[in-house]
């Protein structure tokens, strides 16, 4: 079972956090009314939000004077899918996702790949830099074309459609040298200036 699963099940093994889990199901709150409503402290309970926001499982949205945290639905159901497809036969077997030369990728990157992306989605950015670098290198290969100059609006639009948080995206191709930005447009480096694999 991959790293990031575990993470996520550890996350979700003890009970205040299942409550917690429970609570926000049904619409983001406070942390005070998380508080309230499991008789615990302030404290305690963003304790237990930080280890939920870790595990992708939770976030926080600014709402003055408070800030609200709601449950990430969409990852609870791609780690359902994640444990079913790791419960059927020869899940470990899977075949390798090709890489841009048509050849199987690396056992490392294929996993990272099969464990962040659900039907063309990405679940989360990974924190991990290692895995976070395997996600932009594939985003860079597949949603962008070497030969094209991009405005920032289609570089939004083209990453909006893995994933919502595109800025986060977007300054971490430019940070990793994947792309370069210059007044407002967007290009692919050459891969030989790419992170090494």
């Amino acid at each position: 079972m991959d790293e990031d699963l575990l993470l996520i099940l550890k996350a979700l093994s003890d009970a205040s956090r299942l409550r917690i889990v429970g609570l926000l199901a049904s619409r983001p709150k406070a942390v005070e009314e998380l508080a309230d409503g499991l008789n615990l402290s302030p404290g305690t309970v963003v304790h237990h939000l930080n280890k939920l926001r870790e595990a992708g499982l939770v976030e926080s949205q600014s709402r003055p004077p408070y800030k609200e945290y709601r449950l990430r639905l969409d990852r609870l159901h791609a780690i359902g899918k994640r444990l079913d497809e790791a419960s059927q036969p020869g899940a470990e077997s899977a075949a390798e996702l090709p890489g841009p030369d048509g050849q199987p990728r690396p056992a490392f990157e294929a996993k990272v790949l099969r464990a962040f992306f659900i039907d063309g989605q990405l679940t989360a950015i990974p924190a991990q830099e290692k895995k976070r670098l395997v996600i932009l290198r594939y985003l860079a290969e597949t949603v962008f074309d070497p030969s094209v100059r991009y405005p920032e609006r289609e570089v939004n639009q083209r990453l909006a459609a893995h994933h919502p948080d595109v800025a986060s995206l977007r300054r971490y191709l430019i940070e990793w040298r994947f792309m370069r930005r210059e007044a407002g447009i967007y290009e692919l480096l050459p891969r030989e200036d790419w992170p090494p694999a």
